[in-house]
């Protein structure tokens, strides 16, 4: 986004007007929009992987070692990035015969079009963010779910001890050890237990200030945008619409940050990327 889309736009915000030509005007279009709703997409295919490993760990585990999955789900989310509105700002003025777009203007052909970007919205910011809803919340509730069970297992325990220490005589000493030996396997389940609540709940934390900053950078976009469109611009500021459009792209520029926040193997993809960077400059 920062090497393509950015650059293209700066001359463009400076002087008002689109001085790059057609070809470039379509394709700076083409990949804004796509890389835009792709940002969306990935954070809602994140949030379902993190309930995949705090929900369903086992299952989580077993998916683990399938990089198909992996690879599936990245190309899924780029093609439906990529025709959701590529096809129509590449064939928009073919298939409707008058534009309310003035010279000079680099906008996509639906920008006015209510309707068009009603639906597109629904899919590219409102689709997201409920399911991003339903998995937050999913783990949450899961945590708060163990949470629970995790003091009524501490005060049964407890209970226990007290209720042991209270008796009159141990029977026999293979009944100490094999009680001591089920005690001691109990205290390890669960202390991996804890190590794994406490660490679903880093995740959690994490995920949530993902999902926040996400919410306040696409939904005043997609709300002006949609209002921008049914006036047909004669009823939002210009500033405040540029407010919100580089809101949506300080999105785009933060996910990479925050990504390796919510999961370890995003760190080493990106500590190894990092790694041959350096290498390639090394031997060059």
């Amino acid at each position: 986004m920062g090497a393509v889309a950015i650059p293209l736009y700066i001359p463009y915000l400076l002087t008002g007007k689109w001085i790059l030509g057609a070809f470039l005007c379509k394709l700076w279009l083409v990949v804004d929009y796509t890389m835009c709703t792709a940002s969306a997409l990935n954070v809602a295919v994140i949030s379902y992987d993190r309930f995949l490993c705090v929900t369903m760990a086992v299952l989580y585990c077993s998916l683990q070692n399938r990089h198909s999955q992996t690879v599936l789900r990245m190309a899924m989310v780029w093609i439906l990035s990529f025709l959701l509105y590529s096809p129509a700002i590449l064939l928009w003025d073919s298939i409707v015969d008058y534009t309310y777009i003035s010279e000079g203007l680099c906008i996509a052909g639906f920008h006015y079009n209510y309707y068009f970007l009603l639906v597109a919205s629904s899919i590219d910011f409102a689709l997201p963010f409920l399911s991003i809803l339903f998995f937050n919340l999913s783990i949450y509730w899961n945590i708060s779910k163990r949470n629970r069970k995790k003091r009524q297992s501490s005060l049964r325990l407890f209970s226990g001890v007290k209720g042991d220490n209270s008796g009159p005589h141990i029977a026999a000493t293979n009944a100490v050890l094999s009680s001591a030996q089920s005690a001691m396997e109990a205290h390890m389940r669960e202390k991996q237990r804890i190590l794994k609540l406490s660490k679903d709940k880093k995740v959690a934390k994490s995920l949530a200030v993902l999902v926040c900053i996400f919410t306040v950078c696409w939904a005043p976009y997609t709300l002006l945008n949609s209002i921008h469109a049914a006036c047909h611009g004669y009823c939002i500021d210009y500033y405040l619409n540029e407010v919100t459009f580089w809101l949506l792209w300080m999105n785009s520029a933060i996910n990479p940050v925050l990504y390796p926040l919510c999961h370890k193997q995003f760190r080493k993809a990106f500590l190894k990327v990092f790694i041959q960077i350096c290498l390639w400059k090394t031997e060059g």
